[in-house]
C-alpha cells in the first residue's frame, strides 16, 4: 500500500532519472490563455511547445498538475458524490516529449512503471488504440506482449485527441485496471464498459499530425507525447480499493465532516461531496480566485454553495466549510505550500461566503421543500424555480440537485419562459421615451479620429428620430447623428461618452452623449440648437475638450488603482465594473472583505508614486496573443478583437484598453479616495477623484477641518485635543446626569411605593414617570420590587411623543404571572408592541393618548390572573 504522496514523488523520481525535467504544476488559472476556465490537464502549462510558438530549455518533461474540471466544456461537478471516481479537483500526473521520443518510449516507460516500480499484475493491465493507429497496437502486443484479447481497438470519439477543430492532434493508446469480477462493468470497447471493474488510469497522447481547416492530417515534423495519469485513481489501486473516496486523500477530509456535521455514515454521499469541493475552493482561491457572479468566480461559489447546501443536507445550520481548510492543508500542504501560505485567506473567504449565504439557503429550502410536497408528477413546475432564484436568490443549480436528489426534474422550458417575461417586462419598463436612451442595431463602420484629435470634418451620414431614419433634425428637437468620421468617443469600457457640438454656418447642434449604435457604428445623441441639420451636411465636429480631458486624468487614474489594489491586497483582485466620468471615477473589484484605512491609504500612496513619477503612457496596437504573452491584463469574459490597444504606465500597469488616457502620469496630478463600500457579496467599491477635482476635495476638506477648529475654539494643530477635552467633558456630564437621574429616580421610587394598592396581599403599580429614560425605569422597577415584597409593577415615561414601557413581576408570582403578557397588553394600547422575561419585560409605544387607558388595565389583570375571573 502506498499513500499518494509517495505515488506523486516516486512518478517524478522514476522520470527525472530518464531526463525528464521536473516542472512544477501551473495555477489554476490558466496564463494567458482565454480559452480555457480553469487549468483541467498537466499539458496545459506546455499548450504553446506543442504549439511551437514557444521553446524551453528542455525537451523532455515530468509534472504532477492540480486540475479542477468544474465549468466550460470539461465539467464534472454534477456528477460528484453519484459515482466512485469523478471529481471538481484532483491532480494529474504527466509526462511529455516535445519532439524528443514517440511511441515506443512513451509505452515502454508507461508499462515499466505500471509492473516493476508498482508491480501491478500484468494480467490487470488492459489497453485500448485508436483503430487506425497499427504502429501502437504491435508496439504493446509484439514488443511489450500485452496479450491480444487484453488488447482493444476504439473509434475516434475516444482513442483521437486534438487541441481544436485545427492544429496539433494524433491518436489515443489507454491504459486500464481490472478491479476484478466482484465489480460490475465491462472490458473497454464493451456495451457496459461504463461500470467501475475497468478503470482508464494513463492516457498516452501521440501528437503527430496537423489538421488544417479542410480537415486534412499532415504529418508533425517533430512528433510530440503529452501523457495524463490520474494520482486519485492509482491511489485507490495501489490502496485496494476502486472507490477513489476511500484513498488516504480523501479519508481524513470525510472523517473531519463528519465530526463537524455529526453524520456517523462516513459512505454518505453528501460527505463526499464537501470532502471533493472542499479541495476545489481551497485550491481555486489560494490561486487568486474569489466567489463572484460570472466566469471563474461563479464556478467558485456554485461548488462552495453545493458544498454548503450537502452541510444543511446533514442538519449543519452553523458555518463549518471553511474549518475544514486546515484538515486540507494538513493533507496536501507539503506537496503545496502556497496553500499553507494562504490557509487564513482561504479561510475568511469561505467563512463569510457562508455566513452570506445562509439565510438564503435557509428561506430557498423551506419554499423548495413546500414546492415538491405539493407537486403532481414528477416535475418541479418552471415558475417555481424561477421564483426561488429571481425572488429568494436561490440558484437553479442547487434546485436541480435537490431535484436529482428526489428522483425529480426541473421543468428548463417553464424557467426559461418566465425568465424571457421577466426580461420583457425590464425592458418594458425601461424602454426609451427620450432620444439619449436610443439603441438602434446599426450596420457600417465610423472612423474614430479621437485618439489624435478633439476636432474634425465629417459629413453626415444618417439621422434618426424616435427609432426611425430622416432627413433632416430641426431646431429644438433631438435625434441620434452618424458621421462618417467623428472625434467623440462613444460609450465603452466604462468611460462615458463624449459631449461636444457639430457646427456649420447658420447650424448648432449640441452632442449630449456619444454611444455605439451596433458593433462599429457610433451615435451622437444630438439636440438642435439652431437651425436644421441635414443628410449629407458637411460639418465641423468639436468635442468638449476640456470635459475630455477630466476623463482621461480619472480613466489612466483608474487602471492605476487596478493595479495597486493588485499589489496591496493580491492577485485574486479582478475588475468587476467600472465608471469613468469627468468629475469621478467608479472601480468595483473582487475581494471578499472591507479594506481597513491602512489599506486605503497604501493604495493612495501607491498610485500618487506612480503620477509622481511621471512616466510617459505607452500605447501600442498588437494582436491578442502578443498582448497577453506581454503580460497585458485582459478582463475575464471581455471580447477582444484580433488587434487589441495595450497600455503600458512604467512597470506599474498594463492593461488592455481602448479608452482615452493621459500623455504622462504626472498630468493627473492628484489621486484621492472618497469611499470604499460594497455592493455585492464578494465585490467591493472605490469611488475616487482626480486632477482639479481631487485638488477641490482636499481644499474642501481642509475649510471643514479648519471650521470645526474655529467651532472648539482651537486650531487646526490641536483640533483633535480640543475634539477629545470635548468628548471627556461630554461624558462626565453625561454621568453627572445619569446619577441625578438615579437620584430622582429612588426619591420617585419612594414616592410611588406609598401609591401601591393591595390586591389579595399582592402590591399592583402603575405609574407614569416624568422625564425618565428606559434606563431610568428599569432602575426604579428594581428598587421597587425590592420595596414592594411581592409586587406587579408597571411603570411608563413619555418623551418626543414615544412611549417608553417596562413590566415588571416578583419572583414569587411569575407563575401564573408573566411580565411579558402584562407589557403586551398594556403596550397595545399605546401603538406599540414588546416582550421579555417572566420577571420583566419591556415595550415602547407611539401614541401617548392611549397612556392612561394603558396603565388602568394592570390592577385587572391582576385580578384575572389571582382569580381567574375574566377581564372586565
Amino acid at each position: 500500500m502506498k499513500s499518494s504522496a509517495e505515488l506523486r514523488t516516486s512518478f517524478l523520481r522514476y522520470f527525472a532519472e530518464r531526463g525528464h525535467q521536473v516542472v512544477p504544476g501551473s495555477p489554476l488559472v490558466p496564463a494567458a490563455d482565454p480559452t480555457l476556465l480553469f487549468t483541467n490537464a498537466g499539458m496545459v502549462q506546455f499548450k504553446e511547445v506543442f504549439l511551437g510558438r514557444e521553446q524551453r530549455p528542455y525537451r523532455r518533461a515530468v509534472s504532477a498538475q492540480r486540475c479542477v474540471r468544474a465549468g466550460g466544456k470539461h465539467n464534472d461537478l454534477e456528477n460528484v458524490g453519484y459515482t466512485v471516481r469523478h471529481h471538481t479537483f484532483f491532480e494529474m500526473l504527466g509526462n511529455f516529449s516535445f519532439g524528443d521520443y514517440f511511441k515506443p518510449e512513451a509505452i515502454r516507460y508507461a508499462w515499466d512503471y505500471l509492473t516493476q516500480v508498482l508491480a501491478l499484475p500484468e494480467e490487470r493491465l488492459w489497453i485500448t488504440v485508436y483503430e487506425e493507429d497499427q504502429e501502437a497496437e504491435a508496439i504493446w502486443r509484439d514488443d511489450i506482449g500485452v496479450s491480444p484479447e487484453r488488447v482493444s481497438r476504439c473509434g475516434e470519439q475516444d482513442n483521437f485527441w486534438s487541441m481544436g477543430e485545427t492544429g496539433p492532434c494524433g491518436p489515443c493508446s489507454e491504459i486500464f485496471y481490472d478491479h476484478g469480477p466482484e465489480v460490475p462493468g465491462g472490458p473497454p470497447g464493451t456495451l457496459d464498459q461504463d461500470g467501475d471493474r475497468f478503470v482508464e488510469v494513463w492516457n498516452l497522447v501521440f501528437m503527430q499530425y496537423d489538421r488544417d481547416a479542410e480537415g486534412r492530417l499532415t504529418p508533425l515534423p517533430h512528433p510530440s507525447v503529452d501523457t495524463g495519469m490520474g494520482l486519485e485513481r492509482l491511489a485507490a489501486i495501489m490502496q485496494g480499493t476502486h472507490d477513489n473516496y476511500e484513498i488516504d486523500l480523501f479519508r481524513a477530509l470525510i472523517e473531519a465532516t463528519a465530526e463537524l456535521t455529526g453524520c456517523a455514515d462516513h459512505r454518505n454521499q453528501s460527505l463526499r461531496v464537501i470532502a471533493d469541493h472542499i479541495r476545489s475552493a481551497g485550491f481555486l482561491i489560494s490561486d487568486g480566485i474569489t466567489p463572484g457572479n460570472e466566469g471563474r468566480g461563479y464556478v467558485l461559489r456554485r461548488i462552495i454553495r453545493r458544498a454548503i447546501r450537502h452541510g444543511y443536507r446533514l442538519g449543519c445550520r452553523e458555518p463549518f466549510f471553511y474549518r475544514l481548510v486546515a484538515t486540507l492543508t494538513g493533507q496536501m500542504g507539503a506537496a503545496y505550500p502556497e496553500l499553507v501560505a494562504a490557509q487564513a485567506q482561504v479561510e475568511r473567504v469561505l467563512r463569510v461566503e457562508e455566513e452570506r449565504f445562509a439565510e438564503t439557503l435557509e428561506q430557498g429550502m423551506r419554499i423548495l421543500e413546500q414546492a415538491i410536497a405539493g407537486i403532481q408528477g414528477d416535475r418541479i413546475d418552471g415558475a417555481t424555480v424561477f421564483k426561488l432564484y429571481d425572488t429568494y436568490g436561490f440558484p437553479t443549480d442547487l434546485t436541480a440537485d435537490v431535484a436529482r436528489e428526489r428522483g425529480l426534474s426541473l421543468d428548463m422550458a417553464g424557467f426559461e419562459q418566465a425568465m424571457a417575461e421577466q426580461k420583457e417586462r425590464a425592458r418594458a419598463a425601461s424602454r426609451f421615451g427620450a432620444t439619449q436612451d436610443m439603441a438602434l442595431d446599426l450596420e457600417g463602420e465610423t472612423d474614430f479620429t479621437g485618439y489624435e484629435r478633439l476636432a474634425d470634418q465629417a459629413t453626415v451620414m444618417a439621422i434618426y428620430r424616435d427609432g426611425e431614419s430622416r432627413d433632416n433634425l430641426s431646431e429644438g428637437q433631438e435625434g441620434l447623428v452618424v458621421l462618417d468620421v467623428t472625434p467623440f468617443y462613444a460609450e465603452a469600457g466604462g468611460q462615458v461618452g463624449d459631449t461636444g457640438e457639430l457646427v456649420r454656418r447658420g447650424v448648432r447642434t449640441r452632442i449630449l452623449d456619444t454611444r455605439k449604435q451596433g458593433t462599429s457604428v457610433i451615435g451622437h445623441i444630438a439636440r438642435m440648437a439652431e437651425g436644421e441639420l441635414q443628410v449629407g451636411d458637411r460639418v465641423e465636429v468639436r468635442v468638449d475638450a476640456q470635459r475630455r480631458r477630466r476623463i482621461a486624468l480619472n480613466h489612466s487614474a483608474t487602471h492605476l488603482l487596478h493595479a495597486a489594489l493588485r499589489e496591496v491586497l493580491g492577485d485574486h483582485v479582478q475588475q468587476q465594473g467600472s465608471l469613468v466620468g469627468p468629475e469621478r471615477l467608479r472601480f468595483d473589484f473582487s475581494h471578499f472583505e472591507p479594506l481597513g484605512r491602512d489599506q486605503i491609504l497604501r493604495i493612495e500612496r501607491l498610485v500618487n508614486r506612480e503620477i509622481r513619477a511621471n512616466h510617459l503612457v505607452e500605447t501600442r496596437i498588437m494582436s491578442l496573443d502578443d498582448a497577453e504573452a506581454s503580460g497585458a491584463m485582459a478582463l475575464f469574459g471581455e471580447k477582444y478583437a484580433e488587434q487589441v490597444r495595450v497600455l503600458r504606465m512604467g512597470d506599474f500597469s498594463t492593461e488592455l484598453c481602448g479608452g482615452t488616457h493621459v500623455r504622462a502620469l504626472g498630468d493627473i496630478g492628484l489621486f484621492k479616495i472618497l469611499a470604499e463600500s460594497g455592493i455585492a457579496s464578494g465585490v467591493r467599491r472605490i469611488e475616487a477623484m482626480s486632477g482639479e477635482g481631487a485638488l477641490d476635495q482636499v481644499e474642501a476638506d481642509e475649510e471643514r477641518l479648519l471650521r470645526l477648529a474655529r467651532l472648539v475654539k482651537g486650531t487646526r494643530e490641536d483640533l483633535d485635543d480640543k475634539v477629545l477635552q470635548l468628548l471627556e467633558q461630554a461624558k462626565r456630564l453625561e454621568k453627572e446626569l445619569g446619577e441625578a437621574k438615579a437620584k430622582l429616580a429612588s426619591s420617585a421610587g419612594r414616592d410611588l411605593a406609598a401609591q401601591a394598592v393591595d390586591v389579595d396581599g399582592v402590591k399592583v403599580l402603575a405609574a407614569k414617570l416624568e422625564g425618565a429614560d428606559p434606563k431610568g425605569l428599569r432602575d426604579t422597577l428594581d428598587r421597587l420590587k425590592d420595596q414592594l415584597g411581592s409586587a406587579v409593577v408597571v411603570l411608563a415615561a413619555e418623551s418626543d411623543g414615544k412611549v417608553s414601557l417596562v413590566a415588571g413581576v416578583t419572583k414569587d408570582l411569575t407563575d401564573p404571572m408573566h411580565a411579558g403578557d402584562l407589557v403586551k397588553l398594556v403596550a397595545a394600547k399605546v401603538g406599540g408592541r414588546g416582550g421579555g422575561r417572566a420577571d420583566m419585560a419591556q415595550a415602547g409605544g407611539t401614541d401617548p393618548t392611549g397612556l392612561p387607558e394603558a396603565l388602568g388595565l394592570v390592577e385587572g389583570w391582576v385580578r384575572k390572573k389571582l382569580h381567574k375571573t375574566p377581564l372586565i
